[in-house]
């Protein structure tokens, strides 16, 4: 289902996307509209799948993931069976918080988060035993500038 947003739809989408906790009633105060409208528009941005779920971010320094790791995979298969493996074993590692398959010199990039270069190791030691890949290339990140930043709307 295709939603059409209009000026309400993306005050309300940036506003959540500051803070999601917030009441509906300080939302609707926020957007300009009555608390029933706001209501019913998030109801609707909700059926779209425009807005999928809430989550809360956490402060990868408090929970003790200081090390962010981006990995370039370079793989020489491509079947079906392949990659149905190779998504099944990355989903399966928490740490990899971001996945994509890329255009270019890699096929896929992730985004690992570890307590430490130890730990990041274990993680690549646990990719490569279970998964045929032919180069992995391994950035680590020494300063986060932005990080999760709300979509544009």
């Amino acid at each position: 289902m295709t939603h059409k947003l209009d000026s309400f739809d993306r005050a309300i989408l940036r506003a959540l996307q500051q803070d999601a906790s917030l009441s509906q009633r300080d939302l609707a105060e926020r957007v300009g509209m009555s608390q029933n409208a706001c209501w019913r528009r998030l109801q609707a941005l909700k059926a779209s799948g425009v807005m999928q779920g809430e989550t809360l971010r956490l402060d990868r320094v408090a929970v003790e993931l200081d090390l962010t790791v981006l990995v370039l995979i370079k793989t020489r298969h491509h079947s079906q069976d392949w990659l149905k493996n190779f998504r099944q074993i990355i989903l399966s590692i928490p740490n990899i918080v971001d996945f994509y398959r890329i255009a270019g010199e890699y096929d896929y990039m992730l985004k690992v988060v570890a307590r430490d270069m130890n730990a990041f190791d274990a993680i690549y030691r646990k990719m490569i035993e279970k998964i045929d890949i032919d180069t992995v290339t391994s950035y680590m990140a020494m300063e986060a500038i932005a990080d999760n930043r709300p979509l544009p709307v």
